[in-house]
Formats: structure tokens, sequence, C-alpha cells
């Protein structure tokens, strides 16, 4: 069993507290008394990775393969620092990682970082043979056996390794077997119920199910938010399903438009007499109650019903989106020239019917037309 010096491991200590520079100094005095200490390499090779400095960390890395040929902690610091560099990347890190899992065949990390690495330039691979511009998941599945295969034994080696069931997943994903891939996104959640991506995966699927309305879609999204609050995917969902709820707000709207003009009697039907003008003072109040009635159960329930996250963001997103504001200002609109139609005294019907019109032709116009932006 080979022993950890004390320096390193209080150095590994600061690591776990982001602390490199400090790190990084007691690392540098210890391996200026103990220069062939392979371990406080890789040390000083990960505050360099976490620092974004990975053409150091390859450095360390190689300063640490140079005393230990073939050791696994130095050629899995070697590879990670390799697919931090744009120009060598996953190109350069799939032969070492094939040398690390020579060098420990039981270790879970070096089988699920090689699956990665064998995945993405299978593609690449694939791609620059035959010329495809679309990944077709038939063919996919025959492409990625291989990382598949390594994929599995990480799982059987690591099966509480989240990174193992992220690697696993995305191929999984990528060679279109959903089932196993939905699996996968399930286990990842067992062991980590705040990982981020796969409870975005998670929610987005429950919020685009067939059914789904937007006010439930925006619940579901706010509701993963909590758990992770920093989630730029479930915030672009939960701003997509707060968009397509503020967008039904204009059929409220239209539906005052629709009540006044009913009311007002705008235009002639045959084999009817319109009502005399201008309406009694009490038909006009009555007026109010079911445009009352409309919002009340339309809109302001149906808003007080949300989680208060998504409460926050329908605020949050009137103030950021100018669709948003558009919508809102539209129906605001549309109310307006309902009122003015239901509540004066018309003598004539000619600008009530331009009211009528000015009302509902804008507002009805547009909304086919931001469609696109609710997906």
């Amino acid at each position: 069993m080979t022993t950890v010096h004390p320096a390193v491991e209080k150095a590994q200590a600061l690591i776990d507290f982001d602390r490199y520079d400090q790190a990084l100094a007691l690392l540098a005095q210890h391996l200026a008394e103990n220069p062939d200490d392979t371990g406080a390499w890789i040390k000083i090779g990960y505050c360099h990775l976490n620092t974004q400095q990975p053409e150091r960390a390859l450095d360390a890395a190689d300063e640490a393969l140079k005393l230990a040929p073939g050791d696994f902690g130095g050629l899995i610091l070697r590879a990670r620092a390799l697919t931090r560099i744009p120009d060598r990347a996953w190109r350069e890190a799939e032969p070492v990682l094939h040398e690390a899992v020579r060098a420990d065949p039981h270790h879970w990390l070096g089988y699920a970082m090689l699956a990665d690495a064998v995945s993405r330039m299978s593609m690449v691979r694939h791609v620059r043979a035959t010329g495809a511009r679309e990944l077709r998941h038939e063919e996919m599945a025959e492409v990625l056996r291989e990382a598949a295969g390594l994929a599995r034994e990480a799982l059987r080696l690591g099966p509480e390794e989240v990174y193992a069931h992220e690697v696993a997943q995305q191929i999984a994903d990528f060679s279109g077997d959903r089932t196993l891939a939905e699996q996968l996104n399930r286990a990842i959640l067992r062991i980590d119920p705040t990982h981020a991506e796969a409870l975005a995966r998670q929610t987005r699927k429950a919020a685009e199910a067939p059914g789904v309305r937007a006010a439930e879609a925006a619940d579901l999204y706010a509701g993963g938010l909590a758990a992770v609050p920093d989630s730029a995917e479930l915030q672009r969902g939960l701003d997509r399903a707060t968009y397509r709820m503020l967008r039904g707000v204009r059929w409220l709207a239209l539906l005052c438009v629709g009540l006044a003009g009913a009311m007002v009697d705008l235009f002639a039907v045959d084999g009817e007499v319109q009502r005399q003008l201008p309406l009694p003072l009490g038909q006009r109040l009555w007026y109010l109650v079911p445009m009352t009635a409309i919002w009340l159960v339309g809109g302001l329930l149906r808003y007080r019903r949300r989680r208060a996250g998504v409460r926050l963001n329908v605020r949050s997103l009137i103030h950021r989106h100018g669709w948003s504001r558009v919508v809102v200002a539209q129906a605001a609109w549309a109310v307006l020239c309902a009122l003015l139609i239901a509540e004066i005294p018309w003598t004539e019907r000619s600008l009530p019917q331009v009211l009528f019109w000015a009302g509902l032709v804008p507002t009805f116009a547009t909304v086919w037309f931001d469609r696109p932006r609710t997906r």
C-alpha cells in the first residue's frame, strides 16, 4: 500500500476547499524536500486544472509520469488536461486513456473516460469518413458499439458513480435507445437528486408531454429550479412556459371585446332588432360582472395557484422580455377598448365599431405571428 505524505494529505484538504494557491505553495515546499513524490505532482496538476491552466496541469502530469511511467493517476491527469486544450482535446486523450485502462483494469474511471473519448472520436471519424451532415440513430448504434461496451464495464466497476452513468446515458441517447437513456437518467438522479442536467432532462420530458398545459409546465420547471437554481436550461424552459401563459391572457381580453360587442349589438343580424342606444346605465354596469368573472377565474385564480417561482418569473419575464411586454400591452389595449364600448352611453354604433376592430384585429393578428417564440 502506497503511503501518502502528510503534506500531500493537507494539500488535498486545501484543494477540497478551493484554496489552490495555498495548496500549491505547500506542495512546492514539499517537492523541494521530496522531489520524487509522484502524488505531489498530481495534486499540483489538479490545482492548475481547477484554475483553468490545463497546459501547466499537463506539465505536472508529465513530471509525475517521468517518475512513475504508467501511473494510473498521472495518466488520468494527463488525459483530463488534454481534454481542456482545444487543439489537442479528446483526440490525444484517447490513447492516453487506453494506457490508463491497461495500467489499472479494475478502476471504473479509466473505462468511463475512455468510453467518453471513444464515443466522441468515433462520431468524428464517422462524419469524416461518410461526409454525413446528420447523425442518425440507426447509424450511431453501430458507430458507438465499442463505447457502449466500455460504458457498461465502467458501470459494472462503479455502480454508484455519477460520471459513469453520465457517459452511458449520453451514449444511449445518441444511439437512440430512449428506454435505456431514461433508466440511466433516473439512476443519476437517485445517486445525485440535484444533478442539473439529469433534472433538466427529466423536467423537460414531463413538461413537453402531450396534454401538459403551459401553467402545468411552468410549475414543473419552477420545481426543477427550486432544486437546481443555477440551471440555465431549466430557466429557459420556465421562460418559455411562462410566455405561453402570458399569451393566454390575450384570449381573455379578446373574449371581453366580443362580449362588449354583443352587448351593444354592434352588427346587425338578419331577422333580429338591434338594441336601442344609448343602453341604460344598469345594463352597462352589468357588463362588468362577466368581465370581472373572466379575469378572476381565467387570470387571477390561475396565477395565484402557480408556484411562487412561476409568479416571480411572470414579473421577471415582463421586465426582461420585449415580446412579453407586447403581449401584456395588447391585452390591456383590448380590455380598454371593451370598456369604452360597453361603458360609454353611445348614441351611434359607428365609433364603437371602430373600437371593436381596433381592439380585436391587432391583438388577433399577432396571436399566430409570435407562436414560434413559445418553442
